[in-house]
């Protein structure tokens, strides 16, 4: 007959997906790990059947052998940036019938609860500066800020992909001339073993690069700004002023700003420490507000996005640290 689980959690994210089966006293029966979750790209369905796959081969592990695979589901997804689409999402997933409840969560929502800490109220704001860019924030009471994340036309700038278009941005005008001299122009093509940004503007546009791999230039982008360059320590800045700025309009919108609140701060390019983006954003903070606490979340996202599961089906604190030291 097998096994039915408490909580099915996903953290699936644009790059890859997380899946875990938890008991009621935070054990965690069985794990998978898949590729990433792009409903814009492919469809929801199309999504949810990758998804599946991931999903089947965590409940083979567990045992968990007939739905409902648990007796909820607490999903947090990417792409998931609207309240529609978490409708949307939440429906299509509930056909699935893996869970007798659903709730659908953006992503980032897995890392602010990843990185509370143990014991804490579910109280805090966290921004996720990884591919792209978002911040989500909550308090006990069940109040949330959040933006809709979905790009320029919503007022979004960073992130890994936003950081590499702006350095190849900045490569190109100094080669031609257009912009000031910068370190960018030869590192970048060097980075892919070309001599020029003429040949690497030639190399993208032509698909000779797949434009997955412009994400390799945000550490690139990094390793300049850390040698000094002015052009690409000033990007750097930017991508400071625009994490503190999420954060501290999320901070004001849940009346934050006067508590010591933790900022969580997650996602590949927060996660990596560049010592300047990290100085910067903590001079900022402390300024505009002093009572934030930031926090680098080195925790996985799934653990997050268990946690939230244990939290709606009422699980003992006991369960929720047997969850921690799994994923310590």
């Amino acid at each position: 007959m097998g096994v039915t689980a408490a909580v099915l959690a996903i953290d699936a994210g644009n790059s890859k997906t997380d899946v875990a089966l938890l008991g009621a006293d935070g054990r965690v029966l069985g794990t998978a790990r898949g590729g990433g979750f792009r409903p814009p790209a492919v469809g929801v369905e199309a999504a949810l059947d990758t998804l599946a796959e991931t999903v089947a081969r965590a409940a083979e592990a567990a045992g968990a052998m007939r739905n409902p695979l648990a007796s909820h589901v607490s999903a947090c997804l990417a792409n998931a940036d609207l309240p529609v689409e978490e409708r949307e999402l939440t429906e299509a997933l509930a056909a699935r019938g893996w869970g007798r409840t659903v709730r659908v969560l953006n992503d980032t929502f897995a890392v602010l609860r990843a990185g509370l800490p143990a014991g804490a109220e579910p109280r805090g704001v966290a921004v996720v500066c990884g591919a792209g860019i978002n911040c989500v924030g909550m308090t006990p009471d069940g109040r949330t800020a959040r933006f809709p994340a979905i790009g320029r036309i919503s007022g979004d700038w960073g992130g890994g992909g936003g950081l590499a278009d702006e350095a190849l941005w900045f490569a190109a005008r100094a080669e031609d001339g257009r912009g000031e001299p910068t370190a960018l122009a030869a590192a970048l093509p060097a980075h892919f073993g070309l001599p020029s940004m003429y040949a690497l503007i030639e190399a993208l546009h032509l698909g000779r690069i797949a434009p997955s791999r412009r994400h390799e230039l945000a550490p690139v982008l990094f390793s300049v700004a850390a040698d000094g360059d002015s052009v690409a320590r000033a990007v750097v800045d930017r991508q400071a002023d625009e994490i503190v700025a999420m954060a501290t309009v999320a901070l004001g919108r849940l009346g934050l700003l006067d508590e010591a609140t933790p900022v969580l701060l997650g996602g590949s390019v927060l996660a990596a420490r560049h010592p300047q983006l990290d100085d910067r954003i903590v001079a900022l903070l402390a300024r505009r507000a002093p009572r934030a606490v930031p926090l680098v979340v080195t925790a996985p996202p799934v653990l997050g996005a268990a946690l939230l599961g244990l939290d709606r089906v009422a699980a003992p604190a006991t369960a929720h640290a047997a969850l921690r030291v799994h994923y310590a």
